[in-house]
């Protein structure tokens, strides 16, 4: 049993599911945040048809359960998931919960994708704490900074307007989040000091451990560490991924015969590469998207009843032939962007 964290609001809270989370120091935020954290990008259009009402009381019973650190961006659903945030979080006490969100990625349309000027950085800000109606974020992040053109306009432009944006109270601390490991790295060793905060994501998960190798750097930073999409974004799941999944077909096909046998089993994948997701030392928080109790109900139950027999035997099985090599799918989703950006001019 944990003590209950500095979030915890009696009379809203259930007390003995917060005692059960565990709870971590965030890097030097000193922020103690929920092992499970609450990812929104489910909040949108790119998981299918989203129930609103189902989506709220979703985001309810997560904080009430002990979950205290929400992540979301205005990429998702172009608003539309810090619009249902600002619904659900109307009816909970502020003080109850972490919450970040981004700047630099918003539209779907390739031209208007990307913006990391410091003029499109307020108004992005401005517009978010609006959409969640709350006064300020905890963690303003960095979306996504591969796809700048290069660093400089990250380093020069976008970061100080968000150190201007902490002065002024509507921020407490700055991130940054991306695909590719080493851009981070690159990113981060050029503004020492900076950043209190990194997000990687399905960088630790049955299908690629590539974020081990650069934990050392990242701790030596002091970063708090957000492990993000155990689920590789839908490909580690009975259901399989969304059609515009930016992994290749070699590895939608190796994800596909893991599918498979867990159907054969009765076993839901989701729940195995959760629990797996979340055995990676060193992180603060495993940050996994969830739009319904039911899903919510799997990836607690992966971490605090851990797997069954049937469960391990099955985990073990796909580790031992199917998962024996760690993949990705970086560069996919920069060739796509810059060979589209291209025709555009």
């Amino acid at each position: 049993m944990s003590s209950l964290p500095a979030t915890f609001v009696k009379d809203f809270h259930d007390e003995k599911l917060c005692k059960r989370m565990e709870y971590r120091t965030h890097g030097l935020t000193g922020l103690e945040v929920s092992k499970v954290s609450l990812g929104t990008g489910t909040l949108s259009d790119f998981y299918g048809e989203l129930d609103v009402d189902e989506a709220i009381k979703t985001i309810h019973k997560a904080l009430k359960s002990g979950i205290n650190y929400i992540d979301t961006a205005p990429y998702y659903g172009q608003g539309r998931s810090e619009e249902v945030l600002g619904m659900a979080l109307k009816d909970v006490p502020r003080e109850a919960y972490y919450i970040a969100t981004k700047v630099g990625r918003y539209e779907k349309d390739f031209g208007k994708m990307f913006d990391f000027s410091a003029k499109k950085t307020r108004a992005s800000v401005e517009k978010s704490l609006k959409l969640l109606g709350i006064d300020y974020v905890d963690i303003i992040q960095i979306h996504d900074i591969e796809f700048a053109k290069d660093l400089d306009i990250v380093i020069n432009e976008c970061l100080p307007e968000l150190e201007k944006i902490v002065k002024e109270g509507k921020a407490k601390f700055i991130g940054v989040t991306g695909y590719p490991l080493a851009r981070l790295k690159e990113c981060i060793e050029r503004a020492p000091d900076r950043f209190h905060s990194v997000l990687t994501y399905t960088r630790y998960s049955l299908l690629d451990d590539s974020l081990k190798s650069y934990l050392d750097f990242f701790q030596q930073q002091n970063l708090g560490i957000v492990c993000a999409s155990g689920h590789a974004l839908g490909l580690l799941t009975n259901a399989g991924p969304q059609a515009w999944h930016p992994a290749g077909e070699e590895i939608k096909e190796i994800c596909r015969k893991a599918a498979n046998i867990c159907k054969e089993a009765n076993v839901e994948l989701g729940k195995l590469a959760m629990h797996y997701f979340m055995q990676l030392d060193g992180v603060s928080t495993f940050l996994t998207g969830m739009q319904t109790r039911q899903l919510l109900d799997i990836n607690l139950a992966a971490y605090y009843d851990g797997l069954n027999k049937k469960e391990q035997e099955v985990l073990q099985l796909l580790r031992d032939t199917i998962f024996t090599k760690s993949l990705n799918w970086e560069g996919n989703e920069l060739e796509t962007y810059w060979a589209a950006m291209k025709t555009k001019k």
